[in-house]
């Protein structure tokens, strides 16, 4: 069995290390432009992958994604149609994920954004502390890991929400679908959570339109996808209040550029894009298990290109 791994950005031999130990009977070899005509793989391991890769790989009995989001990939002219689209779903991410958004919580159900704002004026004033029941939480995104972190933020006592393409059953969590469903899940909520994948149909949906349902003075933590932001429309929030801060960890420009006002806002956290790692030991497991179905001619579930996951 040949594999062929192109993992733009990411460390290439750790993932060679861990896929050679659970596939030791493959062929794995490294993605390069000059690699021989003659080398055809049977799955290709991508993150990020050059569009010509696809048109030297003319035998794939699958693809396999390294992440959770297929943004860079669908939109290469020549992928392969016929050819299952595998990502990998959870593989480790979600309890990176789930420390992420528990920190962005409590840095602000904590105020902990007031006293660090409080710090270089010498100002000593302590805030009373609501308890997370008075928090309303809206998060926008209920795949695998919108509904791990749905869970874990009900079962902490906060009133959770979430919205997708489709309703969720969540114990302990309101769950909504549509445009009706978008307002309700975001009205009057205090902390809105962006987990949403980038398809056409969430792009730019959280705007000055939807900031304006939430609380006055609410808090965003935005963790999903960043083409889902209108940046102007979070700075303009931050600038009148509607939004009282923001942790942002991904970018429609990635890295964010250094002339962004993002970076300079008192109200902003940013951080590059490191919320959920994909953790390379997990995700092996995952993707041997895929190719291991894959060849026993059992299909484990595809990327939908219509739905863009």
């Amino acid at each position: 069995m040949n594999l062929l791994l192109s993992a733009q950005g990411q460390d290439a031999q750790a993932w060679l290390q861990c896929l050679q130990a659970r596939l030791p009977d493959a062929n794995i070899r490294l993605w390069q432009a000059d690699l021989p005509q003659q080398f055809q793989a049977d799955y290709a391991l991508v993150w990020k992958p050059p569009a010509e890769l696809f048109d030297q790989q003319t035998q794939l009995k699958g693809i396999i994604n390294l992440g959770a989001g297929v943004d860079a990939l669908l939109p290469l002219p020549n992928l392969p149609e016929n050819v299952p689209l595998l990502k990998l779903r959870d593989a480790g991410m979600a309890r990176w994920m789930n420390d992420y958004i528990r920190y962005g919580v409590l840095h602000f159900t904590r105020d902990f954004d007031r006293y660090r704002q409080q710090q270089p004026r010498a100002q000593w004033q302590p805030y009373d502390i609501d308890p997370a029941s008075a928090w309303p939480i809206a998060i926008l995104g209920a795949g695998a890991l919108g509904q791990q972190a749905a869970s874990e933020l009900a079962t902490q006592g906060f009133p959770v929400r979430c919205w997708s393409r489709t309703r969720k059953q969540i114990d302990g969590v309101e769950s909504y679908s549509g445009e009706a469903g978008l307002e309700a899940c975001l009205s009057g909520a205090r902390i809105l959570i962006n987990l949403l994948p980038h398809t056409p149909a969430t792009r730019r949906l959280i705007n000055s339109e939807t900031l304006s349902r939430l609380d006055k003075s609410a808090a965003l933590i935005s963790c999903g996808r960043g083409e889902i932001l209108d940046a102007d429309a979070v700075l303009a929030a931050l600038d009148e209040g509607q939004l009282r801060g923001a942790l942002l960890d991904v970018f429609e420009t990635e890295p964010l550029p250094a002339n962004s006002p993002l970076w300079q806002h008192p109200g902003a956290i940013i951080t590059p894009h490191i919320a959920a790692p994909t953790p390379v030991e997990e995700a092996a497991t995952q993707i041997q298990s895929y190719i291991e179905q894959l060849e026993a001619g059992r299909v484990p579930q595809t990327v939908d290109p219509t739905l863009g996951y």
